[in-house]
């Protein structure tokens, strides 16, 4: 950082994803920015499926910290302490601030560097390309996704997913719940629901079979595991414990300042706010958060701060079904086909999103499969 950021203010930005990322790059160069983050690459998550099918997607949706952060310092390290001055490393490293930014969403068992991360990809590709049959646990947007991407781009697998609720994707509304249903099913993709299964596998022969809650049996070569982690308890243990709700998100004002602290602010899936937990979204916080921190660092008026409000009624939400097709849920309308796939399932807002970092799009050709 050069001499004349000396008197800038001191930001430190907990958590490295949508939000988190975007913070650091936004502010990097009117203040001291510290990015701490446990890996040492930014992930576009809603691309992680595809890259599952097709790793080479991942060198796009994966990249670097520094390549969008060229003038801050990257910790790669876990935070487990905040009090009123400092946020303390898992290596014991006191990192004072002036602002603090909380972005660290729901706990993943990430790879700390991309290299394994791209690795990561690969093995999941080459296990699903050895599998003759694969289930799938969970029938929330990853389930659902993944099937899709599945059953597109390799047809000829038995793909089973398993989902305890009474219908799919319960996030969204029952009309595009029963689109994606159909869209599953017309690729013999076996939808199993209001069921659970028992993962501790039993081998018979070669394949492995799992029992469901109600008795039914599935043979498979592997599955996978879709279902929704939690946001994590670290801040339990830090002074913003008493700004925690019910569930362990942190309280936030409409500034998305943490409740109770003017110089702390929350965004993305760490935040209580009432709305369906989006990537699109947690950069709205952001953006919102990026403008209060420059008036606050500038002493501007505070009444003239950001506010973030969740849309009301039912919001927008994009489930992409392989490469071409998807269900979009509109705010007066719930669509499928072609036409949401054109907005999402093609790139899957990669292009776009690498822009919105600073990056070159680099669009690939898109590989077509039936």
């Amino acid at each position: 950082m050069g001499p004349e950021a000396s008197d800038n203010k001191r930001v430190v930005v907990v958590g490295g994803g949508i939000a988190g990322g975007f913070m650091a790059k936004e502010l990097q160069f009117g203040a001291h920015v510290t990015l701490i983050d446990p890996k040492d690459f930014f992930e576009i998550p809603w691309a992680n499926l595809r890259a599952m099918v097709e790793p080479s997607f991942a060198e796009r949706s994966v990249f670097n910290h520094t390549e969008y952060f060229p003038n801050g310092r990257l910790v790669i390290s876990h935070v487990v302490s905040i009090n009123k001055s400092e946020v303390v490393t898992a290596d014991g490293e006191c990192i004072p601030y002036d602002y603090l930014a909380v972005a660290t969403g729901h706990e993943e068992p990430y790879p700390k560097t991309r290299a394994e991360r791209l690795k990561q990809y690969e093995a999941e590709h080459e296990k699903i390309k050895a599998s003759s049959s694969i289930l799938i646990v969970g029938g929330g947007p990853t389930g659902v996704e993944l099937a899709g991407e599945i059953a597109v781009d390799f047809p000829e697998k038995k793909v089973t997913l398993v989902h305890k609720g009474s219908r799919l994707l319960e996030f969204v509304n029952a009309k595009a719940s029963t689109k994606a249903l159909d869209w599953l099913i017309s690729k013999k993709v076996e939808v199993l629901l209001e069921q659970t299964v028992d993962l501790n596998s039993v081998l018979d022969g070669e394949k492995a079979t799992y029992q469901t809650s109600k008795g039914e049996t599935i043979a498979a070569d592997c599955h996978f595991l879709c279902i929704g982690k939690p946001v994590g308890s670290w801040l339990r243990e830090t002074v913003l414990k008493d700004s925690l709700d019910s569930r362990g998100r942190l309280m936030v004002e409409e500034t998305l300042q943490v409740k109770g602290r003017k110089n702390v602010f929350a965004v993305g899936d760490i935040t209580d706010i009432k709305e369906m937990k989006q990537g699109y979204l947690a950069r709205k916080h952001a953006e919102a958060a990026i403008k209060n921190i420059k008036l606050l660092m500038s002493g501007g008026d505070e009444s003239k701060m950001a506010t973030y409000k969740p849309s009301k009624g039912a919001g927008l939400a994009l489930v992409s079904l392989g490469r071409k097709e998807g269900v979009a849920q509109l705010p007066f309308m719930t669509i499928s086909g072609c036409l949401p796939g054109l907005i999402k399932s093609r790139d899957l807002f990669v292009g776009k999103t690498r822009k919105t970092m600073g990056l070159t799009p680099q669009t690939s050709k898109a590989k077509t499969s039936n």
